[in-house]
């Protein structure tokens, strides 16, 4: 669709933002696509100098694991398939259910296991059909790093600590940040802008002093809990709980400030006409804003599920190696005299940690983008 021809950007400006636009996808992309392919070759082929090696894996060929050209295709039709599932079909399903938060956190979910299920039960068998048939590999392909990650290593011990921490601050930062923003966004008064900046200053304290401050409180935290929960009063420290308290602390500004600005863009009479038809101020704010809010409440959660997500310096301080995230866990490769193998789980170890992340991004992107274009990015 062409514009009026003053708008109208030149030959050489668009060549050269198309260009720029391209390096920096291929910068960004190419770690992530490297360590995966890295992940599924032997440890020979995953370091070998030459890069021809790492994509075509001589050494992982030469033991009988690969794909063939059939492999390549059903994978190929796989992702096609989940990316459909997660930006068509998903969306249209929780839209159907009419209730917007139960739907797309049960969506999502099921969504999640389905994809495991396949990934596990029909490919799994399916990259293995080439020996039976005769077929020759064509690229060396191996999953013995993820069952060694995952299973003998016991990685989804991290994985479950890693869920619980992560929902645990997400739940929390966006059921405060939602009424903490709500209400700032309707006050006008000196002190909610006093307690905005308040909050802006907090969140721009190192977290190494956040985590040095509540430590002291977490170690004793036995004692001050005793004439509550008796002698049976638990140490807070190194303890999922601690986690989920300081990462909170550290992102509720945020939080408040983001969501702040989302219920700034809804104009406030819709809070007027709510409240002359009779409903509270409560009920209001339920049933009026918060149906329009939902894209903004979504990418507020997505941005402190990742926080929670991604932390490695909270959680490797507060959590002991029993309660340890997925995040610090991938460290515990290197503790010993480490080897190449050890730096091949690592990086399988890396790869199934981006795994959940794309697929969130894909469920959610409609969201994301309606709601940082509807308000999230305005002061």
């Amino acid at each position: 669709m062409s514009g009026p021809k003053a708008l109208r950007q030149s030959f050489g400006l668009q060549l050269g933002s198309g260009l720029f636009l391209g390096l920096w996808c291929l910068i960004a992309a190419f770690p992530i696509v490297w360590i995966m392919v890295m992940s599924v070759k032997a440890p020979i082929d995953a370091f070998a100098t030459n890069p021809a090696d790492v994509l075509i894996g001589p050494a992982t060929l030469a033991a009988g694991k690969g794909l063939s050209l059939p492999d390549l295709l059903f994978i190929a039709v796989f992702l096609a398939l989940t990316v459909r599932g997660a930006t068509r079909l998903l969306p249209r399903m929780v839209a159907g259910l009419g209730r917007p938060l139960i739907g797309w956190v049960v969506g999502t979910a099921a969504f999640v296991l389905l994809w495991l299920a396949a990934a596990v039960w029909i490919m799994g068998p399916l990259l293995r059909i080439d020996t039976g048939l005769g077929i020759t590999p064509l690229i060396g392909f191996t999953t013995e790093h993820y069952r060694t990650v995952w299973v003998e290593r016991a990685f989804w011990e991290n994985f479950v600590n890693s869920v619980y921490v992560t929902l645990g601050v997400t739940v929390v930062s966006l059921t405060v940040g939602t009424f903490a923003g709500y209400a700032l966004s309707r006050a006008g008064s000196t002190l909610a802008f006093g307690i905005l900046i308040a909050a802006l200053v907090f969140r721009a304290l190192p977290h190494s002093v956040l985590v040095t401050g509540y430590l002291p409180f977490f170690i004793t935290s036995s004692e001050w809990l005793a004439p509550v929960l008796g002698d049976n009063a638990p140490t807070l420290y190194g303890q999922p709980l601690a986690v989920i308290a300081v990462l909170v602390a550290i992102n509720q500004p945020f939080t408040i400030w983001m969501l702040r600005s989302f219920f700034q863009s809804i104009p406030s009479e819709l809070d007027e006409a709510a409240r002359v038809d009779g409903c509270t101020h409560f009920q209001a704010f339920r049933w009026v804003i918060m149906p329009v809010m939902w894209p903004g409440v979504i990418t507020t959660g997505l941005f402190s599920f990742l926080l929670g997500y991604n932390d490695y310096l909270v959680t490797s301080l507060l959590l002991d190696a029993s309660n340890q995230t997925m995040v610090p866990a991938i460290a515990s490769f290197f503790n010993r005299e480490t080897t190449t193998t050890d730096q091949v789980l690592a990086v399988a170890a890396a790869v199934s940690i981006t795994a959940p992340l794309f697929l969130l991004v894909m469920v959610f992107q409609r969201q994301i983008v309606s709601g940082l274009t509807a308000g999230a990015v305005k002061g």
